[in-house]
């Protein structure tokens, strides 16, 4: 099985990151609303990403809601000069766990202007689409998305929970560079999208990528993680980094050591033989 171990992605041609970024949605509250429990704690580990190679984040206008970003600002701003900040827009929140899809332009426009001002920011880097919206007709947010582009809001646009076929609908509107769809070793129903991705040099970012409910998938993880003396997660990062040469990670933490150990993911090298057999088991 081959494995993949280029260290950084080109994201839109013009934006190189390294595969390993940063998640910021669980910075926040319980159910992702309101503040987090350790704001020190929070700010600290969003301070220490620069230091530890990280020249990525991920984040949502919905985590908090506007709380992750407000964080990030506070905590990094003025950026680093290759820092890489990608937000999404297109929920509504009213409470915690409470999730309401609207990519409608009107609130998309209101949340693009609330990013801007929250990230301190006069362009967003990367902003993603965060659900296709079944009551208003796709190709209207895009074209609202791509007259933000051409405003100079925007960089680059990415999507999130979409099929091959929705991303050839966009591509008909605007430059596609980033796909993040729910992704694991053994949740593949977006393995088609990885690919096509893969092939037409789009950056594939998966969330919840460890998804451990299931038992034989916690036990092999901990058997391989055992032979490499590494934590099942970072085994779990280690399959998925070498999996895809687009694949850029995302692991969110609220505590330094984690966030340390979840560096040291890609320098668990798995045999060829591991990583065929936590391939396997995605059909079990």
């Amino acid at each position: 099985m081959k494995s993949y171990n280029n260290t950084t992605f080109v994201i839109g041609g013009d934006m190189e990151v390294n595969r390993i970024g940063y998640g910021a949605m669980r910075i926040t509250g319980k159910g992702i609303w309101g503040a987090p429990e350790d704001h020190d704690g929070a700010v600290e580990v969003l301070q220490s990403l620069p230091g530890l190679g990280v020249n990525f984040i991920d984040t949502a206008d919905s985590y908090g809601p506007n709380v992750s970003e407000e964080l990030i600002a506070s905590a990094l701003h003025p950026y680093p000069q290759d820092m890489v900040i990608a937000t999404k827009g297109g929920f509504e929140r009213t409470g915690p766990n409470l999730w309401h899809i609207n990519s409608h332009p009107d609130h998309l426009r209101t949340a693009l202007e609330g990013s801007l001002r929250r990230l301190n920011v006069s362009r967003i880097d990367l902003y993603q689409l965060h659900r296709i919206d079944p009551k208003v007709p796709f190709t209207e947010t895009l074209t609202f998305l791509k007259e933000a582009q051409n405003e100079g809001l925007i960089r680059h646009i990415g999507l999130s929970e979409v099929s091959v076929a929705d991303i050839q609908l966009a591509q008909e509107h605007v430059h596609v560079v980033s796909v993040q769809n729910k992704y694991s070793i053994v949740y593949r129903q977006w393995e088609q999208e990885l690919q096509y991705c893969a092939a037409n040099n789009i950056a594939f970012i998966p969330w919840n990528p460890i998804n451990a409910g299931n038992i034989l998938y916690v036990d092999k993880l901990k058997e391989i993680a055992q032979k490499h003396d590494a934590t099942m997660q970072q085994v779990a990062l280690s399959w998925l980094y070498h999996y895809a040469p687009n694949m850029l990670l995302i692991p969110g933490t609220s505590k330094v050591n984690h966030l340390k150990e979840n560096m040291l993911a890609p320098t668990v090298i798995l045999t060829e033989t591991e990583m065929q057999e936590l391939d396997d088991l995605k059909n079990g």
